[in-house]
């Protein structure tokens, strides 16, 4: 497929959380990433969307560094936020991640307790006070509505709780280090229905106070969470733009095929 400019929509975010300038992921034997700019809102729900393989985790991974896993990886162009290049090897890369809260598909509990999970990043950060702690506890599992269930048991192991608790418990631990950004990849795809609504429900009330940027091949998803989509194909970004734009009105036959399969 050639490599073409995107089909922008209206983007209204005059100064964006984070900036994206001329993105290319290598690997020894694949152009994975190509030329990717993308501009993400403040206080919104970015969801990247497209079908698997197109480039979706790739460009999240990119967004706090963690393709610094990967040997094989070779990255140029720039991702900024707060007015600093994340890929510059003079950043540090642990204040770097700090910034962005992470979602991943299954959730992974630290084996320890479920305050313990909280407070894991804010010892790191030196925080000491135990009334601190104690109250970041308690304020973080609230947000993601999962005190009331817990409240009783904050000493037991986070690996006892149930796959969607642990989800929201996960969540909560990336929030407690005070994020800008929080970076979901396909958070609901390993949960039940009813487990898979309650962090849809919690997206939606995060987003006055956060950056959430998703990634999502499920289009009723997209439909119910997005503000903005970024649709991406064969590791380009083809169109974005605000989400009733994307859907009401796709500009290229690709979004528009795609679009027509997945109702």
């Amino acid at each position: 497929m050639a490599n073409a400019e995107p089909t922008l929509h209206a983007v209204t975010a005059e100064v964006p959380v984070l900036n994206i300038r001329h993105l290319n992921v290598y690997s020894k034997n694949a152009h994975i990433l190509r030329d990717i700019n993308l501009k993400v809102p403040k206080n919104a729900i970015t969801v990247l969307l497209g079908p698997s393989g197109c480039g979706k985790t790739t460009l999240l991974k990119c967004m706090n560094r963690l393709t610094d896993l990967y040997s094989e990886l070779r990255l140029d162009g720039a991702i900024e936020i707060d007015g600093q290049d994340i890929l510059s090897e003079k950043n540090d890369i642990t204040q770097i991640r700090q910034k962005m809260g992470l979602v991943m598909q299954r959730p992974f509990p630290l084996p320890m307790s479920i305050a313990d999970n909280i407070t894991y990043g804010l010892k790191l950060k030196g925080v000491k006070n135990k009334k601190i702690l104690a109250e970041k506890v308690e304020k973080h599992l609230r947000e993601v509505a999962l005190w009331d269930e817990v409240k009783d048991r904050l000493k037991t192991s986070a690996q006892r709780l149930s796959i969607g608790q642990q989800q929201r418990l996960c969540l909560a631990r990336g929030l407690a280090v005070e994020p800008e950004i929080i970076l979901a990849d396909e958070p609901t795809s390993a949960l039940d229905p009813i487990s898979s609504r309650v962090i849809e429900e919690e997206f939606s009330k995060l987003r006055q106070d956060y950056t959430i940027i998703l990634v999502t091949h499920m289009l009723r998803q997209a439909k119910r969470l997005a503000d903005y989509v970024v649709f991406m194909y064969y590791g380009e970004i083809i169109e974005y733009g605000p989400a009733a734009e994307i859907f009401e009105n796709p500009k290229t036959d690709i979004l528009k095929e795609y679009l027509r399969v997945g109702h």
